[in-house]
């Protein structure tokens, strides 16, 4: 069964390291499985604002690294691995990984978070790394002074049109319906950048056009069913999320989304695993709620290893 461990956590975004500085703080021997970097989507957030404790704002880079080095100073172990499957063996669960090895665990917490959305229409997977991006905390200096496309109404697409309006010359929001979906104080901000930022309501993309490059994209108005095409450098897709969960699906209940169901408690349909952050079916999608899921995921973690070993406090 490979290392043996008290806790196993997939993923170290910002729910994935809370769980770590819990449960590492609670004396329980904890490794952090991750495959990528640590911090998850806050690590490309230019600057997070509703986070507690920072009136001015911080920088999701920033608050990644505090995070990965306050769980490291409990003695939460962070190894870099990418888990393919999860299966039962007794009172141990098997984490397996791509590189063909695994360790177990007694409880599992599971906090991969969730991947960006795509359009699926023409041009979308060509064009990737050559005009088509889904971060604009990385690319935007590529499009100093020049014409992008950002799709998408909600708080991560407002919020990185803002980001990239700081760079380009001009920017087009496409948006499918006749408001946005972000929060008021984002509306007010992007309101207030106009003209250099149009609208293009009650729209979809459909294709993306270019030859080495992008050099435009299809527009539908899904109201009068007219076309046209927008002649630009570059085009920023955020239209949501998919939950990185499917190395677990067969394992754990979920819904149509793919997204994880637990209880108030973290629980999963399976005894001794649990589920937190943007992984997880929840009404919030937001580093404060994903690091609050994180504590309680690890708190009953903690709770249910008590009770597999009989140490549970009467």
């Amino acid at each position: 069964m490979g290392e043996r461990h008290d806790v196993v956590i997939i993923g170290a975004g910002p729910a994935g390291l809370t769980a770590g500085v819990y449960a590492a703080r609670g004396g329980l021997d904890v490794v952090l499985l991750e495959k990528e970097i640590p911090g998850g989507q806050a690590v490309i957030t230019d600057l997070i604002e509703n986070y507690p404790g920072f009136p001015d704002g911080i920088s999701g880079f920033e608050l990644a690294e505090r995070m990965k080095s306050q769980a490291e100073a409990f003695g939460a172990e962070i190894e870099a691995a990418e888990v393919v499957g999860i299966e039962a063996a007794a009172d141990y669960k098997i984490i397996r990984t791509a590189a063909d090895s695994a360790v177990s665990a007694l409880a599992v917490i599971i906090a991969t978070g969730a991947a960006y959305r795509k359009l699926g229409i023409p041009g979308e997977d060509r064009f990737l790394g050559k005009g088509v991006s889904m971060c604009a905390t990385c690319d935007a200096p590529l499009y100093r002074d020049k014409h992008v496309v950002v799709v998408g109404g909600g708080n991560t697409a407002v919020q990185e049109a803002m980001f990239l309006a700081k760079f380009v010359e001009k920017l087009t929001l496409v948006h499918r319906r006749d408001r946005l979906r972000a929060a008021k104080v984002l509306q007010d901000r992007i309101f207030r950048l106009e003209p250099k930022v149009e609208f293009r309501w009650n729209s979809v993309a459909t294709g993306i056009a270019g030859e080495n490059n992008v050099s435009g994209v299809s527009v539908k108005n899904v109201q009068t069913g007219e076309t046209e095409i927008i002649q630009c450098d570059g085009v920023f897709i955020f239209v949501g999320f998919t939950p990185n969960s499917g190395f677990a699906r067969d394992y754990v209940k979920t819904d149509e989304s793919g997204y994880i169901i637990t209880d108030e408690n973290m629980a999963t349909s399976v005894e001794g695993v649990f589920a937190c952050g943007d992984v997880r079916k929840s009404a919030l999608k937001q580093v404060v709620a994903a690091c609050g899921e994180g504590a309680i995921a690890a708190f009953s973690a903690q709770h249910y290893i008590d009770e597999k070993r009989g140490t549970t406090y009467p």
